[in-house]
């Protein structure tokens, strides 16, 4: 990391290692060494199953204001059956990806550059160099790698939740039939609606890994800067995951 100048530099060589990275992760499985594989499960872990439990509550919230909302203006048209079109669709193509990652960056980017940003000041990462471990592969693949593979499966249960949700609601409130909505929902939604949602978490996810690495490694102030870069790690995060949106939400839209 020596040579890498400036705050662009850092992130050009941030990519670059991680490219590195990358290929020697497609490897098999059993040539990654111990103590990757332990790193990895661990990061899987952390960002999956302890993210269950917020992500749930968010979307089954979700779920029933989409709902609700929907409800209250289609009742107007004598088109409330249609509320299950709404809330599926916002939540698949929308919502899901969006507000688990905006909950990811909360929470294991703001990590990621916590920890990172520490080392950096304690000098634990040219210790690191000094031992001949590659800070990259050490620190920032195995992050990398866990929320490529959890973004997406927590988009999946986001979607399912919500929508559950969402139709719970309806039955009890709205007096819909709880089989017609479902059905109704697997009827609208297409795979291609559900994979646009999973390509928009997976985006997301490098962009928290990659945003929020970089500012670790820009630490450089003492401890005060720490929390100047975990700050600036999410604002940023959530800033670059917006334009994407737009940018995939276009896509989508152009070639429909």
């Amino acid at each position: 990391m020596a040579g890498a100048g400036g705050d662009g530099g850092v992130f050009v060589w941030l990519v670059m290692r991680l490219f590195g990275c990358i290929r020697a992760g497609l490897l098999p499985w059993r040539r990654a060494k111990a103590y990757q594989r332990s790193r990895l499960w661990s990061h899987l872990s952390w960002i999956g199953a302890d993210s269950l439990p917020i992500i749930s509550v968010i979307a089954a919230c979700v779920g029933i204001i989409l709902a609700l909302q929907s409800a209250t203006q289609l009742e107007k048209v004598g088109a409330l059956s249609y509320v299950a079109n709404l809330v599926g669709f916002s939540i698949a193509t929308e919502l899901g990806p969006l507000l688990t990652c905006l909950i990811l960056a909360g929470r294991a980017g703001a990590a990621f550059t916590a920890e990172i940003a520490t080392m950096r000041i304690s000098e634990e990462i040219d210790a690191l160099e000094v031992m001949g471990i590659d800070p990259v592969r050490f620190l920032v693949w195995p992050k990398f790698a866990a929320m490529c593979v959890m973004a997406p499966l927590l988009t999946l249960w986001c979607d399912g939740v919500g929508i559950s949700a969402g139709g719970i609601f309806s039955t009890l409130a709205l007096g819909l039939s709880g089989k017609a909505y479902f059905l109704q929902t697997a009827h609208f939604l297409t795979m291609r609606d559900i994979l646009a949602g999973l390509v928009k978490s997976a985006g997301f996810g490098v962009t928290i890994t990659l945003v929020s690495c970089w500012q670790g490694f820009l630490a450089r102030e003492g401890a005060a800067d720490v929390g100047r870069r975990t700050t600036k790690a999410v604002v940023h995060s959530i800033f670059l995951m917006i334009r994407l949106d737009l940018f995939f939400t276009a896509l989508n839209y152009i070639f429909r």
